[in-house]
């Protein structure tokens, strides 16, 4: 059976084409062989449960490796401390191959459990099989829990970290695990949060002994190129590997499950159709941005996540928005809950002490949900840019510059005469909101996160293979809007491109508005002021 891309569960090596995670696991086991005690909190679909079930099987010679996942134990389970014993229990001793590693007089007391016929089945009590397990054991062992969120709102698993944390502390007089990792989203030492006001007297987390996991779990360019190169092995389809590899990287940062998407979005969706009739026309940039198209218009667990987040997390919402359409520059502080919260869940990451929107299909997406509320769609720039949508696409082709000259008389003659904090705050977002319902479908845009600011924005609009950049700023005077010329005309080199676009927001009211076209080098540069 052939291989696949895999965007459901944990990816198996044969089964599914995938990154060489190698240098990571070993990694990770330099902080084993340490003796440390971690938590892997990655935002979701990040290849927590592929990394641990591969560590595992690297593990396997060297540590005895009790793998658990807390999804499989109830609501239920947790709400007492006797079920909870007995469902840990049950999932150790059923899970053959650690059954197996099990000294028989610590197995029969674990079966006690299990069955609940042990009468004193405390936390107390397991942990003091434990100890004995670990001391009559041939190999160190090493507790993985996977999906740790599951527990993180019960008393009952405070006190369990209260037992690791204090084999952990006197590990030196009492036997007790090597390392310990949980996995999740949440980070249990930022407890709190996942607990209800009324039990804040539950919030201090014992998990103050955790070392920082450092680990890089996104894929470098190289490492995607690595996976590429094994497919192009089984299909030959002639794609530019290296080219292939860093789009998927530029668009998502490495972000697991967007890289495995795409991938699997060209293999079986856009290859055989009428625009992409191979694999070999499909697997190209085209083919790609085709890819990126559709995953942004699709329904897939980790954007419902997202979206669920922001409804859940106002305060997110706010500083994300912020972030996207005011061009504010946030600097990181870890003591803010909500870019703390924003990092956690993977929508932000932090660029020289700056928070930036994780990677450029979020951005996208972000941008996509807040151009789309009720409110917005019921605007009247929205309508109009709707009405007009098939006067901007000629044989096939985006007419950016009509775009612009219709922008600027819809703009104009809505809100022409209002005050500079508009033009700042708010008119980037109806460029935008202009711009939405004329691509949607076809194509995308995003922002250029090395140059939002307060002052300038660079739009990069990709539409059926074509490129577009659209430079927005706020009128500063002449001898800014020169500068701006030559920033746009040396961008457009770099993207060896000869013709770019420049909208100013001008608040004077001595302004001229309009578009024109000039000539900088050899660049055709199209700006429009409103």
């Amino acid at each position: 059976m052939s291989k696949i891309f895999n965007v459901n569960g944990d990816c198996k090596p044969d089964l599914h084409y995938m990154v060489n995670i190698e240098q990571k696991l070993i990694m990770i086991k330099k902080m084993i062989d340490r003796g440390e005690y971690f938590t892997i909190n990655r935002a979701r679909q990040y290849g927590k449960t592929t990394t641990l079930r591969a560590l595992a099987q690297f593990l396997d010679k060297d540590y005895i490796v009790i793998s658990l996942d807390f999804q499989r134990i109830s609501y239920e389970d947790f709400k007492r401390e006797e079920t909870f014993v007995e469902a840990l229990a049950r999932m150790i001793i059923n899970r053959d191959r650690i059954k197996r590693r099990i000294p028989e007089t610590i197995r029969q007391e674990l079966k006690k459990f299990a069955d609940g016929n042990s009468g004193n089945a405390r936390l107390s009590v397991l942990f003091d099989y434990f100890s004995l397990w670990c001391e009559q054991s041939e190999k160190p062992i090493l507790l993985m829990i996977d999906e740790v969120d599951s527990a993180t709102n019960n008393q009952v698993f405070l006190d369990f970290l209260a037992q690791l944390r204090a084999n952990y502390i006197d590990r030196d007089e009492i036997p007790t695990f090597q390392s310990v990792i949980l996995a999740g989203v949440y980070d249990v030492k930022n407890i709190k949060r996942k607990l209800r006001q009324s039990d804040e007297h539950k919030v201090n987390s014992p998990w103050n002994i955790a070392a920082d996991f450092l680990v890089d779990m996104s894929f470098s360019a190289d490492e995607i190129a690595g996976m590429l190169a094994e497919y192009e092995a089984d299909y030959n389809t002639g794609m530019n590997i290296q080219v292939m590899s860093q789009l998927l990287y530029d668009y998502t940062s490495g972000y697991p499950f967007m890289v495995s998407r795409i991938c699997k979005l060209i293999d079986e969706r856009i290859a055989g159709n009428s625009q992409f009739q191979n694999k070999s026309a499909t697997w190209t940039r085209e083919g790609f941005l085709e890819a990126v198209r559709i995953l942004l218009s699709e329904k897939n667990t980790l954007f419902e996540s997202l979206t669920g987040k922001l409804n859940d997390y106002p305060e997110l919402k706010n500083v994300l928005y912020a972030l996207l359409f005011q061009g504010q520059s946030i600097v990181y502080n870890p003591y803010d809950q909500a870019i703390d919260m924003a990092l956690m869940f993977g929508f932000v990451k932090v660029d020289e002490g700056t928070v930036n929107v994780a990677n450029r299909i979020y951005e996208t997406l972000l941008y996509n949900i807040f151009l789309t509320t009720p409110e917005v769609q019921g605007s009247t720039m929205y309508k109009n840019a709707l009405e007009n949508k098939n006067q901007f696409i000629r044989d096939g082709h985006l007419d950016m510059q009509l775009i612009l000259e219709k922008f600027v008389l819809h703009f104009d003659s809505l809100y022409g005469d209002q005050e500079q904090k508009f033009m700042e705050d708010d008119g980037r977002r109806y460029f935008l909101l202009y711009l939405r319902p004329i691509i949607n479908g076809i194509g995308n845009y995003y922002i250029e996160s090395r140059t939002r600011n307060m002052e300038r924005t660079d739009v990069i609009v990709d539409y059926r293979g074509e490129q577009f950049i659209i430079e927005m700023k706020v009128w500063r005077g002449n001898a800014y809007n020169t500068r701006g010329e030559a920033q746009l005309s040396e961008y457009l080199e770099h993207y060896h491109m000869k013709k770019g676009y420049m909208l100013s927001f001008n608040f004077n009211k001595n302004k001229k508005i309009g578009v024109k076209e000039i000539i900088l080098n050899d660049k055709v540069l199209v700006e429009a002021v409103v």
